[in-house]
């Protein structure tokens, strides 16, 4: 038995959530309904924080015996996922640095490594755990998106009688981008319609981590600078460096069979979008517009451009087929693998479009963009505060 004194402080006793989703995940790990908690966001938004802070201190507080943690290693050169038969124990020592680098500010390390020892803290190879049964447990996997989801469902059977398992991953920005049905999707799809089971989805409004947004803005820049464009799109970009050759263009997105699948007839709407770095919009533009005019009078196609920015709700007003539709749209952030847009509930007709037509049209262009989706929520729009 490990005794806790009543100086010693738990990790949960100086973690606090920051934000409403961050509240949220910690309400849902402390709830008996549910036996599996699945938090997926991007980076910094604090799902191993939060879930390793939990697991400790429910093993400190004696609620649950045991804390198993399980992570893959990747060779993120080689692409390829390490096993300990691999690395011996080097293994374990990467995944308990991992553990201390988390906890460092928060918990005298001692504490945890007396826990190790004493097995009531467990770093596990997700290999290796057929024939193991975890009663009276904590079982968190961390960085879903890197393992398929067979492996994280042999962790998943190992649970046993009262037993609570997280699964946290982020299906956008930290995933193999060629990767389509990476584990955190497919996970997060399944735990949806399990019973006793949540998910809580994490976005950028959830991030706390000092740098993580300015990190994220730069790995979207680079897979859309990565992006393989089609003939028009070559000869948009071509022409873009002729008539604004100052501005730094990331790419060009273009829709027309988009546009004609889904029935997409609005002038606001163009053919082709043109994203520039930040600080660069002005320069492709033009003073009066005469630069990006001199390039659709060449290319004969109606062009928009905006800046690379973590507002998402600039691509609407860029792009929406309902030119006033961008005031209603309450909130545009990350849910799972989708660009969730929470829109009024008075305008969501419009946002959505005869047959979902528009929301369809969104999803086409983000895929093509950054590789997720689109999707629509209707809310009831936050009252407004009258002046006295």
């Amino acid at each position: 038995m490990i005794l806790l004194s009543r100086t010693v402080k738990t990790p949960l006793d100086v973690i606090k959530p920051l934000t409403p989703g961050q509240e949220e995940f910690l309400k849902a790990l402390h709830s008996k309904d549910y036996d599996i908690v699945g938090v997926f966001g991007p980076t910094g938004t604090g799902k191993s924080l939060l879930s390793i802070a939990y697991g400790i201190t429910e093993v400190l507080k004696e609620k649950y015996q045991r804390f198993i943690i399980a992570r893959p290693l990747i060779d993120i050169v080689l692409e390829k996922e390490i096993t300990a038969v691999e690395l011996g124990n080097l293994y374990y020592d990467i995944i308990s640095t991992y553990i201390r680098d988390i906890l460092a500010s928060f918990i005298d390390w001692s504490i945890v490594e007396n826990l190790i020892k004493k097995e009531k803290v467990i770093l596990a190879d997700i290999h290796f755990l057929r024939g193991r049964t975890f009663d009276n447990s904590v079982l968190f996997l961390d960085d879903a998106q890197n393992i398929p989801p067979e492996s994280s469902l042999e962790l998943l059977m190992r649970m046993g009688n009262n037993s609570k398992m997280i699964i946290a991953g982020d299906p956008v920005f930290q995933k193999n981008p060629e990767i389509t049905l990476d584990g955190a999707t497919l996970l997060r799809e399944a735990l949806m319609g399990e019973e006793r089971a949540i998910v809580i989805d994490l976005g950028l409004k959830d991030i706390v981590r000092v740098g993580a947004k300015r990190g994220i803005k730069l790995i979207l820049e680079v897979r859309m600078r990565k992006r393989k464009l089609n003939d028009t799109e070559k000869e948009i970009l071509d022409a873009a460096k002729i008539y604004a050759p100052d501005a730094d263009i990331i790419t060009v997105a273009e829709f027309i069979n988009d546009k004609k699948r889904y029935e997409i007839m609005s002038e606001h709407t163009p053919d082709a979008l043109i994203i520039t770095k930040e600080g660069h919009l002005g320069r492709l533009i033009g003073r009066g517009g005469e630069r990006i005019n001199k390039i659709q009078e060449e290319i004969g196609l109606k062009l928009r451009a905006i800046e690379l920015t973590l507002d998402f709700k600039e691509f609407i007003r860029a792009i929406h087929p309902v030119s006033w539709i961008h005031k209603h749209v309450i909130d545009a952030d990350f849910a799972g693998p989708y660009m969730l847009f929470k829109v009024n509930r008075d305008d969501f007709g419009p946002f959505v479009g005869q047959k979902g037509f528009h929301v369809k049209f969104l999803d086409a262009v983000l895929r093509k963009l950054m590789g997720v989706g689109a999707r629509a929520l209707e809310v009831e729009a936050p009252r407004r505060r009258r002046r006295r």
